[in-house]
């Protein structure tokens, strides 16, 4: 995997066959990996956010998710194969755990959506160990949290809290979790729960799913989208215009 720096953000451009197989072989070598997805939205945050652009290149893979990047990227001369998405890479993750019987820890979410998710991969997956969840609503007792991951024996952590809030608790945690591999998938459960539906693939490949989101949540959405878009197109203008040229 090539690693790449877009906006200050170190970023590993990557199929997900790559990435699978490379996380596979830290897995197995006992390697503990922290792992995060990139996209628009925060990648504009973190030029701004101190803790949370430390939390991101404190990461060992740093994957593109998101078609505003991948399309920023490659405008701006960098080599980038495809878009790895967090709830793709989440889905194949969870398959090779059962290929190898590595339990699996789920945190996040509200606990009625947790605890769907937990039922639905159960269902989808035949022989998936898993070694607990819990929901995403603990920070008043975030050290008890954590103790129950590191006791549970889980070899994966998925954290299904909102940015910048899973990238720090993670970061300030990792040493502490026990496993060997931990990573965001921000509203991943949601989807897998059937809380909120995923943007069509046509939408996916256009790089519309934010305005998928926005059809489905349009009072909470709208306003964060026209932010960080803009913004972000703004940041790739002037990188564009002030890149050297031949």
């Amino acid at each position: 995997m090539q690693r790449i720096e877009l906006f200050g953000c170190p970023m590993d451009s990557a199929t997900m066959a790559e990435t699978v197989a490379w996380i596979g072989q830290r897995i197995a070598a006992r390697q503990f990996t922290q792992h995060v997805v990139v996209n628009v939205a925060k990648l504009v945050h973190l030029q701004t956010d101190v803790e949370l652009a430390a939390s991101v290149r404190a990461c060992d893979i740093v994957n593109i998710d998101g078609m505003g990047v991948v399309w920023g990227a490659r405008l701006l001369g960098h080599s980038v194969p495809e878009r790895v998405a967090g709830i793709d890479l989440f889905n194949e993750l969870l398959e090779h755990a059962v290929a190898r019987d590595y339990p699996v820890f789920l945190l996040g979410g509200t606990a009625d959506v947790v605890e769907r998710t937990a039922a639905v991969c159960r269902e989808r997956l035949t022989g998936l160990t898993l070694a607990g969840y819990h929901h995403g609503y603990f920070w008043d007792d975030e050290a008890a949290v954590v103790e129950a991951i590191r006791t549970s024996g889980a070899r994966l952590l998925f954290v299904a809290i909102t940015s910048p809030s899973k990238e720090t608790f993670i970061n300030r945690w990792k040493h502490e979790l026990g496993v060997d591999f931990v990573m965001g998938v921000g509203g991943t459960f949601d989807v897998i729960a059937g809380k909120v539906r995923r943007a069509p693939r046509w939408m996916q490949r256009g790089g519309l799913e934010w305005l998928f989101r926005v059809l489905q949540e349009p009072r909470r959405m709208w306003r964060r989208y026209l932010r960080t878009n803009g913004r972000f197109a703004l940041m790739l203008g002037k990188a564009w215009l002030t890149a050297p040229r031949d």
